[in-house]
């Protein structure tokens, strides 16, 4: 596993080290020890499946907060979407900054949210699918989010969003 760090502390795009040969190749998708190596947590507790069937579709801007906040593992199955992790944790040096990377089907990139930080995506192609792991069981309790287009942080997504749900319409802007 190849872990690149971004501009986020704790955020990491992890590329797959390819074995392969005439029939494709073999990786290790999930590694314990090698994510404890980079200060990842790594205790999982539960994996999801989130399938869009429309290009333009918006999931997002979601955390938890304390005691069920949340690290997350990210990767795209099927199609492509533009990611984006938040940073809203106020003792960080990158406290309101975000940061974007196009996860797809070819490239098979993760990216790791670290807990404290609000995760959301754009599909950028019909019928995408992306298979999350999360180190926090979900609490409604303790779920949060913020605006898609907050001009506080001030994302800077590929297009605009032409599908967004209800609840992810609603959150107010982040203060």
């Amino acid at each position: 596993m190849l872990f690149k760090s971004t501009t986020i502390k704790g955020a990491w795009i992890i590329d797959l080290e390819k074995i392969g040969d005439e029939r494709g190749f073999f990786a290790r998708a999930w590694c314990s020890e090698e994510f404890r190596k980079q200060g990842i947590t790594s205790n999982l507790n539960q994996a999801n499946i989130s399938y869009s069937s429309k290009r333009g579709t918006l999931r997002g801007m979601h955390y938890q907060i304390p005691p069920h906040s949340e690290m997350k593992a990210i990767r795209c199955i099927r199609g492509a979407f533009f990611d984006v992790v938040i940073d809203l944790r106020k003792d960080s040096e990158t406290y309101k900054t975000w940061f974007g990377y196009e996860l797809n089907e070819e490239n098979k990139k993760m990216i790791v949210i670290p807990e404290g930080c609000a995760h959301g995506f754009l599909t950028l192609k019909e019928n995408s699918e992306a298979l999350y792991f999360v180190s926090a069981y979900f609490n409604q309790n303790s779920e949060r989010g913020l605006r898609w287009n907050d001009p506080s942080i001030n994302v800077k997504w590929p297009f605009e969003p032409i599908e967004i749900s209800a609840k992810d319409k609603s959150w107010e802007n982040y203060d």
